[in-house]
């Protein structure tokens, strides 16, 4: 395998993560930011404040995006387990 490809190869998973991980991080970075409007305002500074509907927002998004994110995976695990030998032989 040259080095090009192991790159190629690392650029995959590296992108295949941030497309997976974006729907958890984006919706809990709007409701962080929700809150925080909502804590300036009332000054009320509680730590569970921003733990709690931060979390019960990611589990949320996870059960929605879930079975898309799955089939994400599945395909890239596929692809990836499909392609093996000819990764170890050459590389093209």
């Amino acid at each position: 395998m040259s080095i090009a490809f192991v790159n190629f190869i690392i650029q995959k998973v590296i992108v295949t993560v941030l497309y997976l991980s974006a729907p958890p991080l984006i919706a809990s970075l709007a409701v962080g930011i929700l809150i925080s409007m909502f804590q300036a305002v009332t000054q009320l500074q509680d730590q569970t404040l921003t733990f709690v509907p931060k979390i019960i927002v990611v589990i949320l998004v996870l059960l929605i995006f879930g079975p898309w994110m799955l089939s994400v995976m599945g395909n890239f695990a596929t692809v990836i387990f499909t392609h093996f030998p000819r990764y170890i032989n050459g590389g093209s």
